[in-house]
């Protein structure tokens, strides 16, 4: 497969790694380069599975940035969704969409960095436990718990919300 052609086979699972992982456009298509241009220089001749040892670069990357952010990123402003009764027209709808994506991209982002990676590979990238395993280096036991921690989490934020629209509904 030459440079291009892994390019192209691979830029949207590449991405979407980086971009759930770093929760920016902006640093997903920097990191999605620097993924591309080591793995254009890297002998590829030994390698057996693309898409496992791009990914893995793509989150040892991600890792790599996440850490150095860690103690001074400043976190991304809170989105929270409007529960106003009235008619719904087209535009409404399209807000609140892009409330709904915003609100769930906030949740996400709250995730532990362990966890989102894991979640990110299973879910966006649609990875086995076992290709997971494989491209972070991990037992694929730890896979399975922190898949399961991933969605336990997410669903205990998404309820904190529909308590908090019930309480915020009857006050109204």
């Amino acid at each position: 497969m030459n440079d291009r052609e892994l390019f192209e086979t691979y830029k949207s699972q590449v991405y979407h790694l980086c971009y759930y992982m770093m929760q920016n456009r902006s640093d997903a298509e920097d990191l999605c380069q620097e993924v591309f241009v080591k793995a254009i220089l890297a002998d590829r001749s030994q390698v057996r599975d693309l898409k496992s040892w791009l990914l893995r670069i793509a989150s040892n990357e991600c890792n790599s940035v996440l850490r150095r952010r860690k103690n001074g990123w400043a976190k991304e402003l809170s989105a929270y969704l409007l529960t106003r009764p009235g008619p719904s027209n087209p535009v409404e709808e399209n807000m609140d969409q892009q409330e709904i994506r915003m609100e769930f991209e906030r949740m996400y982002g709250k995730l532990p960095d362990k966890i989102r990676m894991v979640v990110t590979l299973r879910y966006v990238n649609d990875m086995t436990v076992p290709e997971i395993a494989d491209v972070i280096n991990i037992p694929e036991g730890t896979v399975k718990s922190r898949l399961n921690r991933g969605i336990k989490l997410l669903k205990k934020m998404t309820g904190l919300k529909k308590k908090e629209m019930i309480g915020n509904e009857s006050v109204l």
